[in-house]
């Protein structure tokens, strides 16, 4: 309840800079379109929602962990939205090799994630993987493949652990998205930034396009629960 004895709703966005929205302005990233697309959905109603991004550029599923006590469990929120993988799969050369976190680590902290928000109050639970890139030509010190095909590594386990949680996550195939419209002759050109992995306004609008009706069901269903909806 706020001070005015008002409902509150609360969701929270828990990944890296592609809810961050880095490299466009804050009103054209996915996260903020969705933002008021709720807001407007809730409008007459006696119910308000609390929408915190606590994603940060550059964060792997190890600093996630890390980070969750003051950034999720400390929250309690209804709602939490799941992204990494992007930053996982990176290769830095001082790793000779190694990615920044294994594949096995990825999977299991990806459970974890899951398991803390679930414990600490979150009613749902949506996890996303990634988009595809263009960096598909370059291939990373000490390996024999590039980012792009250890981001389709990532995705993979991603999809695997919804799998896995089948009835306790709501999984919703990013990479899948985008590669249904690249099949009928779009370029991935078309919504990445000139780096090649962040999206540009139209990216975030394919984002906006798949996780719109998400978001508006989850919280229609969270209403019914509490009684908004007769």
């Amino acid at each position: 309840m706020n001070d005015k004895g008002s409902k509150i709703i609360s969701i929270l966005f828990f990944g890296d800079s592609i809810c961050v929205g880095q490299g466009v302005s804050i009103n054209k990233g996915w996260v903020q379109q969705i933002v008021n697309v709720l807001d407007e959905q809730l409008e007459g109603l006696e119910t308000e929602v609390l929408v915190t991004n606590s994603s940060v550029n550059g964060r792997t599923t190890r600093q996630a962990l890390e980070d969750m006590p003051y950034h999720v469990q400390g929250q309690n929120p209804d709602i939490v939205i799941i992204q990494y993988g992007l930053n996982d799969c990176n290769h830095w050369a001082t790793d000779k090799g190694l990615p920044r976190v294994s594949q096995r680590a990825f999977a299991a902290n990806l459970l974890e994630i899951v398991e803390r928000a679930t414990h600490f109050g979150a009613k749902f639970v949506l996890l996303n993987n990634n988009h595809p890139t263009y960096r598909d030509t370059e291939k990373f010190p000490n390996t024999d493949r590039t980012y792009e095909a250890f981001n389709k590594q990532y995705n993979s386990i991603t999809r695997s652990v919804a799998v896995e949680l089948k009835g306790k996550v709501i999984f919703q195939d990013v990479e899948d998205h985008f590669n249904i419209l690249l099949e009928r002759g779009g370029d991935i050109r078309q919504y990445l930034l000139s780096d090649g992995l962040h999206l540009n306004e139209d990216g975030h609008r394919l984002y906006y396009d798949l996780m719109t009706p998400v978001m508006t069901s989850v919280v229609e269903q969270l209403l019914k629960k509490v009684g908004e909806f007769k």
